[in-house]
């Protein structure tokens, strides 16, 4: 039996964790939940799973929370804020934490979670693009085991041998980087301006979170998973390739030195990575029904248009200059798709807002946590900045 704290847990990644730990009661159960605001989803999941645990952003969101449970025969005690974050991921008793709450504001307790040696369910990539040298030497310390769960790196990561500390040893070329290419692949380039934060949250293969769909609709989606890539996998820049695959069927592929080319194929469904990284090395039930590939009959693959996708141009910049310039990326990326979902910003302006952003900063080392939290903080006043002038 192991047990499980899923940090994010009322968004699309902890809803379908839930969704897998519910089929194999025998295997999990949930220790602690958490949610930034969605309090009477949250009561709910705590009715049903009973975690020792639950988590909201604010005091008033606690006291609320604690009103929706009371006179429930519930082994659930209350927190709220980071500190309470932190503490349900470092906990004692959690053998694994799935990483799911979207942003820069999953990061401390991701880390928590990493020097605390636990499993941890990479979903949040914000937290290793934002803080990757701080991340990685905190996981090098630890007895941590970092499982990714994005689907692109969860595919790759199935590609590899298993520990695969160098690409080059293990006869590795290159890491193909699948994408759909978003809701407006073959949208008019001049149309782009006029599109609403409804029509760029339309993915036509996904159900994600609100913002992970505009990164998706930008590619920023993408361009992040190449720095994460980069980070995971010990990879130089060159080694890896993004290809759109509008189909989300090839959830991404390893090309080896022998001609060979691995794949790891699904239907487009989180569950699938999701139980492969809870029950890693074995295999269990996701829910997801097998894939047919009479059924889907093609499989198609092109080159991402760099005009219509500028987000992916900025994060191999960024990744290039190294330091703090993934941090600033990212910040400046949450502050416009901020401003984008709001209707105060233009979505074509994303990406323009983001490169205004990048050559204003001049990246530094990440010491510390503290110096990525300064370089983000700095980034988002930048692009709050920005956005005023614009």
């Amino acid at each position: 039996m192991q047990t499980i704290t899923v940090l994010g847990s009322t968004g699309s990644i902890g809803v379908s964790t839930l969704d897998v730990l519910a089929r194999h009661p025998q295997r999990y159960r949930v220790f602690a939940l958490t949610a930034h605001e969605r309090v009477a989803e949250l009561a709910q999941q705590c009715r049903r799973f009973a975690p020792r645990y639950a988590v909201v952003a604010t005091d008033t969101g606690a006291a609320e929370l604690r009103a929706l449970l009371a006179g429930e025969d519930l082994p659930t005690e209350v927190l709220s804020g980071a500190e309470g974050l932190c503490r349900v991921a470092a906990d004692p008793g959690v053998d694994a934490v799935m990483a799911a709450i979207v942003g820069a504001a999953g990061l401390r307790p991701t880390l928590a979670a990493v020097e605390a040696g636990k499993k941890v369910l990479l979903a949040n990539k914000e937290a290793l693009v934002m803080a990757g040298p701080v991340f990685l030497r905190a996981l090098a310390a630890s007895a941590a085991q970092l499982l990714p769960i994005d689907s692109e790196h969860n595919a790759i990561f199935q590609c590899l041998p298993q520990p695969c500390a160098d690409l080059e040893a293990a006869g590795v070329d290159r890491i193909l980087l699948t994408g759909s290419g978003g809701p407006f692949r073959t949208r008019a380039v001049d149309d782009l301006r006029r599109v609403t934060p409804d029509e760029a949250c339309a993915h036509p293969n996904w159900s994600m979170g609100r913002k992970i769909s505009v990164d998706s609709a930008t590619m920023m989606n993408k361009g992040l998973e190449f720095i994460e890539a980069c980070l995971l996998f010990n990879a130089r820049p060159d080694q890896i390739e993004v290809v759109v695959h509008p189909q989300s069927i090839v959830h991404s592929m390893v090309q080896y030195r022998d001609g060979s080319l691995l794949a790891q194929m699904g239907n487009p469904d989180m569950r699938t990575p999701i139980a492969h990284a809870l029950s890693f090395p074995e295999r269990i039930d996701s829910g997801v029904a097998a894939l047919d590939l009479i059924a889907q009959g093609r499989l198609d693959f092109e080159s991402p248009d760099m005009e219509r996708f500028p987000c992916l141009r900025l994060a191999r910049e960024a990744m290039d200059a190294g330091g703090s310039a993934p941090t600033a990326l990212n910040a400046a990326n949450e502050v416009a798709v901020d401003a984008f979902l709001q209707g105060r910003l233009a979505f074509t302006s994303i990406a323009a807002v983001i490169e205004r952003v990048m050559k204003m900063v001049e990246p530094v080392e990440l010491t510390g946590l503290d110096a990525v939290e300064t370089a983000d903080r700095n980034a988002r006043n930048l692009a709050r900045e920005v956005l005023g002038a614009l």
